[in-house]
């Protein structure tokens, strides 16, 4: 797991892919933070992606830095631990008005999670890593 949080944390922007009835939607993410050996993120309450992932919690994660690119297969859980959520907003204070003042934010933890580095343009195997 520590292996793909770098991963997330060093590209910067990694794409997180929900289904919604039959049509896939893909967006840009930023926030990812490592609490008590789990992986979380956050998003809006009354974003579309949180409405289909409390309609199918099962998302792929990719991202791509210089001769390697990881997709990450995983399982979504809605988390409301509050010393969760404390860590996100030291890691990203940006989002603080979401969870102070709106009352907005909403974490999600990574479950069920099967990560694959694929080489790009390099020879080798792809390394599969399961958390």
């Amino acid at each position: 797991m520590d292996k793909v949080y770098e991963f997330l944390k060093k590209s910067g922007t990694y794409y997180l892919a929900t289904t919604d009835g039959e049509r896939p939607h893909n967006r840009p993410m930023g926030s990812i933070n490592m609490f008590d050996g789990k992986l979380y993120f956050s998003t809006g309450k009354s974003k579309d992606m949180t409405k289909q992932i409390h309609a199918n919690p099962n998302v792929e994660i990719s991202a791509f830095i210089e001769d390697t690119w990881l997709r990450l297969s995983c399982t979504l859980v809605e988390s409301t631990d509050p010393n969760a959520v404390d860590s996100l907003l030291e890691s990203y204070p940006f989002l603080r008005p979401a969870y102070d003042t709106a009352k907005e934010g909403l974490l999600f933890c990574i479950t069920n999670a099967t990560a694959t580095f694929f080489p790009f343009n390099r020879p080798g195997d792809p390394e599969i890593v399961k958390f």
